[in-house]
Parts: C-alpha cells; sequence; structure tokens
C-alpha cells in the first residue's frame, strides 16, 4: 500500500540529511552501545573546551563548539588548509528509554565523550512468578515443587 507523500516529512527528512552531513564532516564520531549505556566519542580537536556546549531538547542531543582560526601572521602564506575553523554543531535523535537526565560529558585529547544511560524501566528485568495455589501435601510435605514461600505449615502437638 502506498504512503501519501508528507512535504513537510520528506523536507525534515532532507535537512536532516544535510545537517547530519555537514556535521559530520567537522564531527566524526563513533557511537555505540557498551551493556546499558551508549557512548559517543565525538572527535573535536583544537577546539577550546570552554566553547563545547552539550544540551538536550525533548529527545535531541546537540553538541556545539567552535574552532577558532589560527591567528594570521605578516609572512603566512597557507600551501594547505585542511582544518576548518567556526562554530559547529551535530545533532543526535534519540530514542525512548534513555535517561535523558542522567547523560554525562567529558572533553580529553580532543575527543568529547558521551555517556547516555539506558532508563531503568527500559532494562530487561525478569519477573517473578508467583505460585498461588495450594501444593499437594503427602503427610506434610510438598510434592512436586517447593511450597509457597508465606503459606503456614500446621505441625501437631507439642
Amino acid at each position: 500500500m502506498a504512503r501519501p507523500i508528507d512535504p513537510f516529512r520528506e523536507m525534515e527528512r532532507l535537512m536532516t540529511g544535510f545537517a547530519r552531513t555537514s556535521g559530520a564532516a567537522s564531527m566524526p564520531m563513533n557511537l555505540y552501545r557498551e551493556g546499558d549505556v551508549f557512548v559517543a566519542e565525538v572527535e573535536l580537536p583544537g577546539v577550546d573546551p570552554s566553547s563545547i556546549d552539550v544540551d538536550v531538547e525533548e529527545r535531541t542531543l546537540t553538541v556545539r563548539a567552535e574552532r577558532k582560526e589560527a591567528p594570521a601572521g605578516e609572512d603566512r602564506r597557507w600551501l594547505t588548509k585542511e582544518r576548518p575553523a567556526g562554530t559547529f554543531a551535530r545533532q543526535l535523535n534519540l530514542g525512548q528509554g534513555l535517561a535523558l537526565d542522567k547523560i554525562e560529558a567529558d572533553y580529553s585529547d580532543g575527543v568529547l565523550l558521551l555517556t547516555i544511560p539506558v532508563a531503568e524501566q527500559a532494562k530487561p528485568r525478569k519477573i517473578q512468578v508467583k505460585h498461588t495455589g495450594s501444593a499437594a501435601q503427602v503427610e506434610g510435605e510438598a510434592v512436586e515443587g517447593e511450597a509457597v514461600e508465606d503459606s503456614a505449615v500446621e505441625t501437631s502437638g507439642e
């Protein structure tokens, strides 16, 4: 079945792709999951740490940083200039089930390390099954399994 074309969604998709491409060129990133934490390693060499800004709005995490132009000297003539200068931004759309209030950021050796933990309620967990029926008993002993933890056992006279 064909889906109707939504011009606004298509425009958003195109703009997201454009923003991602331009940011990727200036902010290469590795993104992986390690246990219950997602990790983003964003390369920001030559960036003043005080210019780095990380914020989350709704489910979009934005990293902004500025790399300043090298000071021009009178005798300087560029032969190759491959390190871009200016303000750069990169956005990540975060899915459901992440602890957005526990995101941490650390900048060291030109790499911004973001840790994004999985929310407790989104982690897989084992559900204990309680048995509420009575166990079959032969002369006061449980047969085929254990008795329910909070069941009372009567003993005859002391």
